[in-house]
């Protein structure tokens, strides 16, 4: 359930409010801003509604934290909450998904969080296939995941952003 570097290392648990509370008020800046999630505190209707998306079980949202701070530094889905709605999602797999703090973005960290969320589905799912979806505009997030043996398989426009996505898939039946 931990992936670590030389001075990193991560840990997963199940998510909590707290934490969504924490989560939705990440700004990046652009062109990652896409991700940032509403206003942040500032509507309560929102923030209930973001609380109750992320302790759905049926994404088993996992927070990821720094350790051994126990400090938020991102977090992770695995479901259909990590696809993008125009993508063909019809062969079998674990989706994941997956948000790192904007402090943490740029820094080289990305294999780091990848490597976590893989060995936490692989651990909990015994998936055929892993697969994440990705903005095609997002080389980091692509070169992270390529280097974790993703490849891509499909190029498509989100039904709703019109955004060219890839999605890319790690056979684990061939490993």
């Amino acid at each position: 359930m931990s992936s670590s570097s030389p001075t990193w290392q991560l840990l997963l648990r199940p998510i909590t409010a707290d934490d969504v509370r924490h989560i939705i008020t990440w700004r990046y800046e652009s062109p990652y801003d896409i991700y940032n999630m509403g206003s942040g505190l500032d509507d309560a209707i929102e923030l209930a509604e973001a609380i109750d998306y992320f302790l759905r079980p049926q994404y088993h949202f996992q927070a990821m934290l720094r350790h051994p701070a126990d400090e938020l530094a991102g977090f992770c889905s695995f479901g259909s909450d990590g696809q993008v709605a125009g993508g063909d999602y019809r062969h079998p797999a674990v989706d994941i998904g997956m948000g790192v703090h904007p402090q943490y973005t740029g820094r080289g960290l990305g294999t780091t969080f990848a490597g976590a969320a893989i060995d936490f589905a692989l651990a909990h799912f015994k998936p055929p296939q892993l697969r994440v979806t990705i903005a095609e505009f997002n080389r980091r997030a692509q070169k992270v995941w390529e280097r974790h043996g993703f490849a891509p398989v499909q190029h498509f426009l989100s039904l709703y952003s019109k955004r060219p996505f890839i999605i890319y898939v790690r056979d684990e039946e061939n490993l």
